[in-house]
């Protein structure tokens, strides 16, 4: 997690100039307006630690690359606990039911979508080529034969809505798959850091046996053998007792969790313990109640029949989006077609250059590329942009505008390497964008493969050409509030002047090389310390096992006069017993006793030999 959590605040830190910075293109400031009122009703309004900038003596800009960099660096530093403790089951529960929940959810809004790619098992002969973001390993999987797609859609059916209610079961069958269905998918497309977090969640069931399904006849596969309304009636069967499935899997974890904190031996930590599980429990189970509500957003009448007081408790904590609903790929986009927005930048209004992002689809020749997991969010929003029209995203107007002020902020969001930006000396006067279809390519008749990765025909005008000045193009800035009405005023602390030097060092590196380099260096340096460690724990084992010799011959000669001296004291012992019980008898003659004596000598120094030679030998 902390892998992800590193990637994740380092993607944003990269990209927030462009994004959220003064000159960006939907800048904090503007969201975030400092009224003077006191802190505790502003974190109530609107619950975010970006209200600590004025106090702190940074703008919300600067504060909010401050939270990256704090994030990213207790990334690199903390741990979590290595300790198991009592309780910690309950709230391990909590990983389940998230991953039931993404897993279940996701399965069902592909069939209630009624999307006919999904019931016609076809979607994935669609999906490599029009997710947002494919990598290099996506034209390869589309061009796998349309019975396999198939059947991938029908194990994606079983992986997402068979399999997840036996992450309840004692044995939490079944987490496997969906481990490998998110590593598939990351192979494909960049997911950035969110399927990252889907194969954290399978991880933590992965010590469980693999469930095996095998599919048979695959050729003659169609279609799904169910209707939308047998398939509605099937949710309307499963979500309540899904609910109660949930219901009794938390129960049992809290008693048993309960019964292992009683039977902890000492007071003190059965009390600390027993604590420690009233509240997490309660956590746990506050948690689990409020998640009921989105979950069974997947079927209404199921929703209807959740009791009021969910409801209210829900109502009361939604602010903080605590819990969410889920439902991935609900729909395939682009069935006729990937669409895609390109934008064209001129001098004259004569002729056109197209300005190519670093990771969307553009270039036809272009491979695609593997960044997970950097999120490069402006390439992503521009596959939402090209779903429909540009009024529907405010967000392009203010990306032209920028553009055709020549801000290197929000240029660094298309091109990293500002002189590969095709204006990097002179901002265009005028531009627009068109929206194109593409397609991947498909390998030649002989086999071989063609020198182009995509291929595209024009659709239509998305953005019309506009200018500094532009009627049009004030209009929509207009609209959407997308004007300046004060300028920004950059604070001299040392803070801040701290902060925007940490920016300079890392401006002009690219996202993806920058997380990796971080991710290289956090793992040497838990090398270096675990070795570290180990260096120690195994001086401090020489030291007490490999003393030096004269040590080692003078504690073996310690120990073989201590064994002989214990000898003797026990033989001293045996004869004044003997003495006592022999009072009154007649002595030997002197020659016996001397005879005996001598005997009793060679004996003791054969038993002496004998105990050294064995702690000679139990020296190592």
């Amino acid at each position: 997690m902390a892998v992800i959590y590193l990637a994740a605040f380092v993607s944003l830190y990269v990209q927030m100039p462009g994004l959220y910075g003064n000159e960006g293109l939907l800048p904090a400031r503007w969201q975030l307006r400092y009224s003077g009122k006191p802190l505790g009703e502003q974190l109530l309004s609107s619950p975010t630690l970006l209200w600590l900038g004025p106090r702190l003596g940074v703008d919300t800009h600067t504060a909010m690359e401050l939270l990256c960099l704090i994030g990213a660096a207790l990334s690199l530093v903390i741990r979590g606990s290595r300790g198991v403790r009592e309780h910690d089951r309950v709230t391990f529960w909590l990983t389940r039911w998230l991953l039931f929940r993404l897993m279940f959810a996701s399965g069902v809004v592909k069939l209630t979508s009624r999307c006919p790619t999904w019931w016609g098992l076809t979607a994935l002969t669609y999906h490599y080529e029009t997710q947002c973001i494919p990598t290099w390993l996506a034209w390869f999987a589309h061009q796998l034969p349309v019975w396999w797609q198939k059947l991938s859609v029908m194990a994606t059916f079983v992986i997402e809505i068979a399999a997840p209610p036996l992450f309840f079961s004692p044995s939490a069958q079944t987490p496997s798959r969906g481990f490998l269905h998110a590593v598939l998918i990351i192979l494909t497309g960049n997911y950035n850091f969110f399927n990252l977090l889907t194969v954290a969640l399978c991880l933590s069931l992965l010590d469980d046996q693999h469930v095996h399904f095998w599919l048979r006849k695959a050729d003659k596969i169609t279609k799904s053998a169910f209707t939308y309304h047998q398939f509605n009636q099937f949710l309307k069967t499963v979500t309540i007792p899904c609910v109660w499935i949930g219901v009794l899997s938390l129960t049992w974890e809290i008693v048993t969790s309960m019964f292992r904190c009683a039977c902890v031996s000492g007071f003190l930590k059965r009390l600390c313990g027993t604590v420690q599980w009233t509240v997490f429990a309660a956590a746990t189970a506050a948690m689990f109640t409020i998640s009921l509500v989105p979950f069974t957003y997947i079927e209404f009448d199921s929703n209807a029949r959740l009791w009021p007081g969910v409801r209210q408790a829900y109502d009361m904590v939604d602010r903080y989006q605590l819990v969410n609903s889920y439902g991935l790929f609900r729909r395939m986009t682009g069935v006729s077609g990937r669409p895609e927005v390109v934008i064209e930048g001129s001098n004259d209004g004569v002729s056109w250059t197209e300005i190519e992002f670093m990771y969307k689809p553009g270039n036809l020749s272009a491979p695609p590329p593997v960044l997970t997991p950097h999120q490069p969010r402006l390439d992503w929003q521009m596959w939402f942009a090209a779903l429909g029209p540009h009024t529907q995203s405010p967000w392009f107007t203010s990306l032209m505008h920028r553009l055709l002020q020549g801000k290197r902020d929000v240029i660094e969001l298309i091109q990293t390497d500002v002189s590969q930006y095709p204006f990097h000396e002179q901002p265009p006067a005028y531009l627009r964008a068109h929206r194109y279809r593409y397609w991947f390519t498909e390998p030649k008749a002989d086999g071989s493969y063609p020198e182009r990765w995509w291929r595209r025909v024009y659709d239509e005008e998305f953005y019309p050409t506009v200018h500094l000045g532009n009627t049009f193009l004030d209009s929509m800035i207009t609209q959407y509030g997308l004007k300046d009405k004060s300028p920004a005023r950059l604070s001299n602390k040392p803070l801040a002047q701290a902060v925007r030097w940490v920016r300079s060092q890392v401006r002009g590196v690219p996202a993806h090389i920058l997380i990796w380099t971080l991710m290289g260096c956090g793992v040497m340096f838990c090398l270096l310390q675990g070795l570290q460690s180990r260096k120690k724990c195994t001086t401090v084992s020489d030291h007490a096992e490999n003393v030096p010799d004269g040590s080692s011959d003078h504690c073996g000669k310690s120990g073989e006069h201590q064994a002989a001296k214990e000898v003797e004291e026990e033989d001293g012992e045996g004869s004044e017993d003997e003495v006592e019980q022999g009072e009154g008898e007649e002595k030997d003659t002197v020659g016996d006793d001397k005879e005996d004596e001598a005997q009793d000598d060679e004996d003791e120094r054969e038993e002496e030999d004998e105990k050294t030679e064995i702690v000679r030998k139990r020296r190592p």
